[in-house]
Protein backbone atom coordinates (compact mmCIF):
# COMPACT_ATOMS: atom_id res chain seq x y z
CA UNK A 1 0.00 0.00 0.00
CA UNK A 2 1.24 3.26 -0.85
CA UNK A 3 0.26 6.89 0.96
CA UNK A 4 0.06 10.48 -0.53
CA UNK A 5 3.96 10.87 0.23
CA UNK A 6 5.06 7.04 -1.78
CA UNK A 7 2.75 8.59 -4.45
CA UNK A 8 4.33 12.15 -4.40
CA UNK A 9 7.87 10.34 -4.36
CA UNK A 10 6.90 8.55 -7.36
CA UNK A 11 5.41 11.17 -9.27
CA UNK A 12 8.82 13.77 -8.64
CA UNK A 13 10.94 10.76 -9.88
CA UNK A 14 8.62 9.90 -12.78
CA UNK A 15 8.34 13.16 -14.07
CA UNK A 16 11.61 14.41 -13.16
CA UNK A 17 10.44 17.32 -11.36
CA UNK A 18 10.78 18.50 -7.55
CA UNK A 19 8.58 16.77 -4.71
CA UNK A 20 6.93 20.26 -3.82
CA UNK A 21 5.55 20.53 -7.91
CA UNK A 22 4.41 17.14 -7.47
CA UNK A 23 2.87 17.91 -4.36
CA UNK A 24 0.86 20.44 -5.54
CA UNK A 25 0.34 18.55 -9.30
CA UNK A 26 -1.22 15.80 -7.07
CA UNK A 27 -3.44 18.72 -4.85
CA UNK A 28 -4.76 19.97 -7.87
CA UNK A 29 -5.68 16.58 -9.26
CA UNK A 30 -7.45 15.33 -6.33
CA UNK A 31 -9.14 18.66 -6.07
CA UNK A 32 -10.37 19.05 -9.83
CA UNK A 33 -11.73 14.98 -9.53
CA UNK A 34 -13.64 16.01 -6.21
CA UNK A 35 -15.27 18.79 -7.84
CA UNK A 36 -16.19 17.18 -10.26
CA UNK A 37 -17.91 14.15 -7.99
CA UNK A 38 -19.68 16.91 -5.91
CA UNK A 39 -21.60 17.92 -9.34
CA UNK A 40 -22.74 14.61 -9.89
CA UNK A 41 -20.27 14.00 -12.46
CA UNK A 42 -18.69 10.82 -13.69
CA UNK A 43 -14.70 11.16 -13.51
CA UNK A 44 -13.43 8.09 -15.91
CA UNK A 45 -9.60 7.70 -16.17
CA UNK A 46 -8.95 5.40 -18.79
CA UNK A 47 -6.84 2.77 -17.31
CA UNK A 48 -6.75 3.69 -14.18
CA UNK A 49 -10.54 3.63 -13.52
CA UNK A 50 -13.89 4.92 -13.00
CA UNK A 51 -15.58 7.44 -9.89
CA UNK A 52 -18.84 8.25 -9.30
CA UNK A 53 -21.22 8.81 -6.61
CA UNK A 54 -23.83 6.26 -6.59
CA UNK A 55 -27.30 6.58 -4.08
CA UNK A 56 -28.29 4.44 -2.08
CA UNK A 57 -32.12 4.35 -0.76
CA UNK A 58 -33.32 4.19 2.49
CA UNK A 59 -33.97 0.92 3.80
CA UNK A 60 -35.48 -1.03 7.07
CA UNK A 61 -32.24 -2.92 8.67
CA UNK A 62 -31.54 -4.39 12.13
CA UNK A 63 -29.47 -3.78 14.98
CA UNK A 64 -27.02 -7.07 14.52
CA UNK A 65 -26.95 -6.44 18.74
CA UNK A 66 -30.23 -6.33 19.46
CA UNK A 67 -32.25 -8.05 16.55
CA UNK A 68 -34.58 -4.42 16.35
CA UNK A 69 -35.44 -3.02 13.16
CA UNK A 70 -34.23 0.05 12.26
CA UNK A 71 -34.71 2.71 9.63
CA UNK A 72 -31.52 3.79 7.57
CA UNK A 73 -31.60 6.52 5.81
CA UNK A 74 -31.01 7.44 2.39
CA UNK A 75 -27.33 7.95 1.50
CA UNK A 76 -24.59 8.75 -0.99
CA UNK A 77 -21.58 6.59 -1.42
CA UNK A 78 -18.28 6.96 -3.71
Amino acid sequence: MSNKSDLIEAIAKSADISKAAAGRALDATIESITKTLKKGELVSLVGFGTFYVGKRAARSGRNPRTGATIKIKAAKSS
